[in-house]
């Protein structure tokens, strides 16, 4: 059996993957924005969340304290989606978990405790450590000393695709989420996953066709003036990949 520290590492979204929380989100931001639509909401998530939020508002101050005030509260009445529990109980055991979110830490812990869920989880990362969560998963790399070989995200936006794709780090996308499979596929994941039955077997799929592609070549750790990683050139018959820090790479 592998270490602890030898586990690979799953990154989860925490809204629309694990929690549904989609028309809460946009009814507390409704409050405070009383003309935005479904469709401009939605559009919001193709980038980075807050950015995206302060190109709506024509003032220069944040919206996000009010958001959360509302949020929070209501968050704790939502139920689990179905089936995330056995499955993150069984992910526990073979990987380490963490938690990438644009929600506050402290209250994905509590929801997460609340559903017996936070035991599960070796770190909540949520927007009070970076509002960037390209940031957040360079974090993660330093931190744990892993590469992008060793790591996925699951996601259910355009917008965190990219942000995992500017950080190196492929995405498998779940389309019970916030967007759809089409808007999804745009961002090019690595993966589509259909059902929180199916997370298991898409990131099982990822990593034994990941490893085929790497062979024995272990990228280098991210550091901030980007890096590399090296395919076989004979199994991909195509050259070797570039990943820098501006998302370069295709």
């Amino acid at each position: 059996m592998k270490r602890k520290d030898e586990k690979k590492i799953i990154l989860f979204d925490f809204d629309g993957v694990i929690v549904d929380s989609f028309e809460l989100a946009f009814k507390a931001n409704k409050t405070i924005r009383p003309n935005l639509t479904k469709r401009d909401y939605f559009k919001c998530f193709e980038g980075n969340i807050f950015e995206e939020f302060q190109k709506l508002n024509k003032k220069r101050t944040s919206d996000s304290k009010r958001f959360f005030r509302i949020y929070i509260p209501k968050l704790f009445k939502l139920p689990v989606i179905n089936g995330i529990p056995k499955i993150l109980k069984l992910l526990a055991i073979k990987y380490r978990l963490i938690v990438i979110s644009s929600t506050i830490s402290s209250p994905i812990r509590e929801w997460l405790d609340k559903h017996n869920l936070a035991d599960y989880f070796i770190e909540i990362m949520g927007a009070d450590v970076h509002k960037s969560k390209i940031e957040k998963i360079k974090m993660v790399f330093k931190k744990y000393k892993v590469g992008v070989n060793d790591c996925v995200f699951i996601t259910d936006t355009l917008g965190d695709i990219l942000e995992a794709k500017n950080a190196g780090l492929n995405s498998l996308a779940v389309t019970y989420g916030f967007h759809s499979k089409n808007i999804l596929d745009r961002g090019n994941p690595a993966g589509f996953i259909k059902t929180p039955q199916d997370i298991p077997i898409e990131i099982e799929k990822y990593f034994k066709k990941y490893k085929n592609i790497m062979g024995n070549k272990r990228p280098k750790i991210l550091t901030d003036a980007g890096y590399e990683i090296y395919c076989d050139a004979k199994k991909q018959k195509r050259p070797a990949r570039k990943y820098v820090q501006d998302g370069s790479g295709v």
